[in-house]
């Protein structure tokens, strides 16, 4: 059903432990043959990585991912300069990890480029379970109502949903698509926290997340 928790062997168990503080996020427990919080693929005009609506860097990763894997944004513009560049940075960011992800590579330049401090290291360890669980993804994941608070010159957050109920693991080797039920809620609630770097990139420096959050279900 849904791409979700990792489906980990046991001696996984304390590395996805790990990762619930990245892209899987705060309290979402990960359980066996489950699937996995993806972040966050296809982005609208207004947030893709390749569209300059930020002052950032003009060298950004070229990222672009399969035509089976699609990251739907809603709502992903607020009208505000400052708010549509950090929302940019935001999408930019989920696109590098699904990037990561799919080609089995923790050091892919996305990550470092759009993550930093504590936040970078839990996704590199995200991808790298994937890596090590044999899995992949295919699917479309829904990311909506995002809500941005500007902080400061250079410091923002950014809360929003995702809806992964069709997204689907894929074995690596296989490319057995895992389509099999889960009782776990497809809604997933999102905190991050960014900081503008000296390259003008909305970096996300801290991102937890809660499963099956009532804000969500809609």
């Amino acid at each position: 059903m849904n791409r979700r928790s990792l489906p980990v062997a046991a001696a996984l168990t304390a590395a996805v432990a790990l990762l619930l503080t990245a892209c899987g996020g705060g309290g979402d427990h990960s359980k066996a043959n489950d699937k996995i919080a993806g972040a966050d693929t296809a982005s609208p005009a207004a947030a893709s990585p390749g569209t300059s609506t930020s002052s950032a860097a003009e060298d950004r990763p070229q990222i672009k991912l399969p035509s089976d894997v699609t990251d739907k944004y809603e709502g992903w513009k607020s009208g505000d300069a400052t708010e549509d560049a950090v929302l940019a940075d935001t999408a930019r960011r989920i696109d590098a990890t699904n990037d990561a992800i799919l080609r089995g590579d923790a050091s892919a330049p996305g990550l470092s480029f759009y993550y930093g401090d504590k936040a970078l290291s839990d996704a590199v360890a995200w991808v790298q379970a994937y890596v090590k669980a044999n899995l992949s993804f295919t699917g479309i994941t829904r990311y909506y109502a995002p809500k941005v608070t500007l902080t400061g010159k250079s410091t923002a957050s950014v809360v929003y949903c995702s809806d992964e109920s069709k997204g689907f693991n894929k074995n690596r080797k296989t490319n057995k698509v895992d389509r099999a039920p889960s009782k776990e809620s497809p809604y997933v609630l999102y905190n991050t926290r960014l900081e503008k770097n000296e390259q003008g990139v909305w970096q996300t420096s801290n991102l937890v997340s809660k499963r099956g959050d009532k804000t969500c279900a809609a």
